[in-house]
C-alpha cells in the first residue's frame, strides 16, 4: 500500500520522541549528608545551625511539599561551610517530637505548623498596658496542650498592677506560672527555660522582646511601645526565630499575635491532657464532647457526687468553649 506522504512532506519525518528519565526506585543515600536544626525561615531559605555554624540552605526537590519549620531537626548536604554566598540543601526532616500548630481562623481547614521539637510553651502575657486577654491565653493552652507541651504563664509588668487576680483565672488548671517586671532578677525565669526547648508567644507590647533580649544579650530583638488610644502593641517581631540561651535550652521568639484559631484542636485530645477529669468521662455516651450543653456527660455526674473539684471542671469546659469562640479577642 501506498504512503500518504512523501518524502518531500513534513508530515512524512518522525517525530521526535518525549525524553523522558528511566524509572527507578533507587534513592540517594546521602551518606555524606550532616545534622542541622532549623533556626528561622525567611522565604523559602533556611538557616541552620551546623555545630556552630550558621548555614543558609534550601529545601531539595525529593521533599516535595513537605514542611520545614523553625526547631526541626534535619539532615542537609552541599556547602556547610557557612562562607557568605554558599547554599545547601535539606534533603531529610527528621521525625517530630511535638508539633505546635495554629490556624489562621476557627473556620480555617489548612493548619498551619508554628513550632517543632519544642517541650513547653511559655504564654507571656502582661498584667496592664496592654490588659491581659483571658481568652488569647485560654486558646494558646488549648494549642499546648493538643501539641503535648508543658504550658506555663508568664505574667509580666507586676509594677502595674496586682496579678491575683488573673492567677485565680487558672489556679485550678494546675498551670505554672511565674510573675515579674522590668529590671526584676530573672534567676527563676532561666530556671524555668534552662535545657528546654521553649516557645514565647503572646500578644503585641507584652514584653516578650525585652525579656528575650535580658536573656540572650546579643538577641538585639526590637522593642515596640503600645498604642495609648488603642491599648495595642505594635509587632516588633516579624518571624519566628530560635536562640541559644547562654546557660543551655533554647527559646523561640514569635511575632506577636492576636489571634490563635483551633480549628485541629479535637475535644478528646483536650481532655486527655486532665487526667483526673479524663477518667470521669469513661461513661460518657459516644461522640460527647464534655462540655456544658452535653447530655449524661460523665463530669455533671462527678460534679454532683462531689468526685471532682466543679471550679476545676469549669476552668477545662471554658478552655473547651475557647475552640468555639472567634479567635479575635478586643
Amino acid at each position: 500500500m501506498r504512503s500518504r506522504y512523501t518524502e518531500h512532506d513534513q508530515e512524512h519525518y518522525e517525530r521526535p520522541r518525549r525524553r523522558t528519565r528511566p524509572r527507578t526506585k533507587d534513592r540517594p543515600s546521602y551518606d555524606d549528608a550532616v545534622d542541622g536544626l532549623v533556626v528561622t525561615v525567611d522565604r523559602g531559605r533556611f538557616t541552620l545551625l551546623v555545630e556552630d555554624r550558621r548555614v543558609m540552605a534550601m529545601k531539595s526537590r525529593p521533599l516535595g511539599r513537605k514542611g520545614v519549620v523553625v526547631g526541626d531537626r534535619v539532615r542537609v548536604v552541599g556547602d556547610v561551610s557557612g562562607d557568605e554566598g554558599t547554599l545547601a540543601r535539606i534533603v531529610e526532616v527528621h521525625e517530630r517530637s511535638t508539633v505546635l500548630r495554629r490556624t489562621a481562623d476557627d473556620d480555617d481547614p489548612v493548619e498551619r505548623v508554628v513550632v517543632a521539637n519544642a517541650s513547653q510553651l511559655v504564654v507571656v502575657a502582661a498584667l496592664a498596658d496592654p490588659e491581659p486577654r483571658p481568652r488569647l491565653i485560654d486558646r494558646a493552652l488549648v494549642a499546648a496542650y493538643d501539641a503535648g507541651m508543658q504550658p506555663v504563664l508568664l505574667l509580666t509588668k507586676a509594677d502595674l498592677a496586682d496579678p491575683e487576680t488573673l492567677l485565680s483565672t487558672y489556679r485550678s488548671l494546675g498551670v505554672p506560672y511565674l510573675v515579674t517586671q522590668r529590671g526584676a532578677d530573672l534567676t527563676e525565669v532561666r530556671e524555668l527555660l534552662a535545657d528546654r526547648v521553649s516557645v514565647l508567644v503572646g500578644h503585641s507590647g507584652v514584653g516578650k522582646s525585652t525579656l528575650v533580649n535580658a536573656l540572650v544579650p546579643d538577641a538585639h530583638r526590637e522593642v515596640g511601645h503600645v498604642n495609648a488610644v488603642t491599648g495595642r502593641g505594635r509587632h516588633t517581631s516579624t518571624s519566628v526565630w530560635m536562640l541559644a540561651l547562654p546557660g543551655g535550652g533554647w527559646i523561640v521568639d514569635t511575632p506577636g499575635i492576636r489571634s490563635f484559631g483551633l480549628a485541629h484542636v479535637r475535644p478528646e485530645r483536650l481532655i486527655e491532657a486532665f487526667p483526673d477529669l479524663d477518667e470521669m468521662t469513661e461513661e460518657c455516651p459516644r461522640g460527647c464532647s464534655h462540655g456544658t450543653e452535653e447530655p449524661e456527660c460523665g463530669l455533671d455526674a462527678a460534679r454532683e457526687s462531689g468526685a471532682a473539684d466543679p471550679i476545676r471542671i469549669d476552668s477545662f469546659r471554658r478552655l473547651l468553649d475557647a475552640r468555639e469562640r472567634s479567635a479575635e479577642d478586643h
